[in-house]
């Protein structure tokens, strides 16, 4: 790989370039791949003012809608393969699901109108005269999903599914036949590294409490967990909804005794966790209103409020790396449910967070790194438009120490793109 540090006379080459523009902003170009490496601000976005992060758990009604659509394309992946030796056009990022409708009891209520899961988008159904039944592949693989992850929820009576996938366009689906894959939209994808102290504590306190361990000890605790992680200096506030899954509340007396179980449990976890915070406060289901009976407190029949009262839909949940962190770069591209061929919107964002990492952690003097990837529909997936990195120093380093490193790992990524994108369709990456 040749890394050109601009001078003044490449810098005639780039349109518009202002050599002392980008003497200050330290970028770099690389071969063909137009990979830039830029000097990032001098304050980490764990030691600014203010932080928000959100995690919305498994059994939150976006995140079920993006793990099922996640798990129908890996599904239909997978069959694409057996059925003709390749993966062909298909995109199912328009999932819907419909809440259902519930009656809530202390002791054990009733659904008494089903969820509704909507397969959306395109997705190739013959090849050659090969019929695939999308549909059937779709529900069954959503099914299983559902039955290893939501411990309440019956598919077979709990949800209702329609499919509404509909064949896909002639020139997208030209894509896959070409000598190179190209990418099938122009679009960026965004990751960073590390993860601050707030956002690392807000995703290990969800996983915690939709732990088999946790779910053990606390049964009664739905799925359905949201967290809002509210850093401000040294105080972290989470602000976490429980779902309760009435059959295990008898009465309303039991259910603050379990609220104030769940939230000791949570309290404990994170004082043996270690964090540089000076006090972290946790408010549990602050919606709650002891006036108000059982209207007043957060009961579930299945854990999920998708029974009755949230619907979900693909790309509203969880960025790829778990979080919705605010201040933080983000693209707003649904990656779950799209094709691992060629859609940038799934492609680049894992890619871009792997990247990112792979700086942080193989690269010495790296306080923090964001990286960007822009892709040309129908250009190779290893020639982007864009690929930046903005790169905090630390220990003394410089941007010049670190450029050319950074820039290798980012050339390395791309060259073996192929490898990534197979890694991608076995579903090796979590997309929330």
């Amino acid at each position: 790989m040749r890394i050109l540090a601009l001078t003044p006379r490449s810098c005639k080459l780039v349109a518009g370039c202002s050599l002392q523009k980008r003497e200050r902003l330290g970028e770099v170009m690389t071969g063909n791949r137009n990979i830039f490496i830029e000097k990032a601000g001098a304050t980490p976005a764990g030691r600014r003012m203010i932080e928000l992060i959100e995690r919305k758990g498994k059994g939150h009604p976006d995140t079920i809608c993006d793990s099922v659509m996640e798990a129908v394309c890996i599904s239909l992946s997978r069959e694409y393969m057996s059925r003709t030796g390749r993966i062909l056009h298909h995109n199912l990022d328009k999932g819907l699901l419909v809440a259902g409708k519930s009656s809530v009891k202390a002791g054990g209520g009733s659904i008494l109108e089903p969820m509704k899961i909507i397969f959306g988008d395109r997705a190739t159904d013959s090849f050659r005269g090969i019929p695939i039944p999308i549909g059937e592949i779709a529900e069954t693989a959503a099914k299983e999903w559902i039955r290893n992850n939501l411990r309440f929820v019956d598919p077979e009576i709990h949800i209702s599914f329609q499919n509404e996938i509909r064949s896909g366009s002639t020139e997208l689906a030209d894509l896959f036949s070409r000598s190179f894959i190209g990418a099938n939209d122009t679009s960026v994808g965004a990751g960073y590294a590390p993860l601050s102290d707030a956002e690392f504590l807000v995703l290990e306190t969800e996983h915690y409490l939709n732990s088999a361990p946790f779910k053990q000890a606390f049964p009664e605790t739905g799925e359905d967990i949201k967290i809002m992680g509210f850093r401000q200096l040294d105080t972290l506030t989470l602000t976490i909804a429980v779902a309760f899954v009435d059959r295990y509340i008898l009465n309303e007396t039991l259910y603050f005794e379990r609220k104030d179980a769940v939230k000791r449990a949570v309290e404990a976890f994170i004082e043996a966790r270690e964090h540089p915070f000076e006090e972290v406060r946790v408010e549990l289901n602050t919606l709650d209103d002891p006036s108000r009976g059982e209207g007043g407190i957060y009961l579930t029949v299945l854990g999920t409020s998708a029974e009755g009262a949230d619907g979900g839909e693909v790309g509203r949940g969880n960025r790829v790396n778990g979080l919705i962190s605010f201040g933080r770069p983000m693209s707003l591209e649904a990656a779950a449910g799209k094709n691992p061929v060629s859609h940038v919107g799934k492609i680049y964002n894992l890619l871009a967070k792997v990247m990112a990492e792979r700086i942080y952690s193989e690269v010495d003097g790296i306080r923090e790194v964001s990286v960007l990837l822009c892709s040309q529909i129908g250009k190779p997936l290893d020639r982007p438009l864009c690929a930046s990195a903005r790169i905090m120093t630390s220990g003394g380093a410089s941007i010049e120490d670190v450029r050319k490193p950074a820039a290798m790992i980012i050339d390395d990524e791309l060259s073996g793109i192929t490898r990534f994108t197979e890694r991608v369709a076995r579903g090796e990456f979590p997309v929330c």
